[in-house]
């Protein structure tokens, strides 16, 4: 797990690593008042700090490090969706400002560590809130597909008629060509 050290310097597994390219603030979360302004710092973070090339990482350490960041971007999701009502669940314009910061912490993040997005973390994340949250939501009015038989007579119908039309487009011509 990570932990801050002093002097900015940051515990990975057990292991010291300076850190320069990431403040232990962005990592761990800044006590700010509302989960909402927590979500979108942790975001701004991530388009603010220094490459994550400036220091030699194992992936190992990349991957642990997504992994916890990407644990923080769901548990700030979950504290911003703790807000809506039930019935708002599926309401976009309710739901589209946390959803949207899960999904641009995730991808910043992966972006800012150079571990790559869309990832299987990620994935597992966005598909965790659908199951858990919007797994209920349908449109209105959904279109169903016509039963098998139906549509299979819709499809051949139009397919039969093609050489039927084009033998009385035939005939008739041959009959006319015949007449003065």
């Amino acid at each position: 797990s990570l932990s801050c050290r002093g002097s900015g310097g940051l515990a990975v597994s057990g292991r010291a690593a300076p850190l320069t390219v990431l403040p232990c603030t962005a990592l761990l979360g800044r006590a700010l008042s509302t989960p909402g302004a927590q979500a979108q710092t942790l975001a701004q973070d991530a388009h603010t700090s220094p490459p994550a090339t400036a220091i030699n990482w194992t992936a190992q350490l990349v991957e642990e490090m997504y992994a916890n960041i990407s644990q923080h971007c769901w548990k700030l999701f979950v504290e911003l969706m703790g807000n809506v009502s039930a019935p708002q669940l599926c309401e976009w314009s309710v739901i589209s400002r946390p959803y949207s910061l899960l999904q641009s912490c995730l991808e910043d993040w992966a972006d800012r560590l150079s571990y790559g997005y869309p990832n299987t973390l990620a994935e597992s994340y966005i598909f965790q809130s659908h199951h858990h949250y919007f797994h209920n939501c349908t449109p209105p009015h959904q279109v169903l597909d016509p039963p098998e038989d139906v549509l299979l007579a819709m499809i051949i119908a139009p397919i039969c008629l093609i050489p039927f039309l084009v033998t009385l487009v035939i005939w008739r011509s041959k009959d006319g060509k015949a007449q003065p």
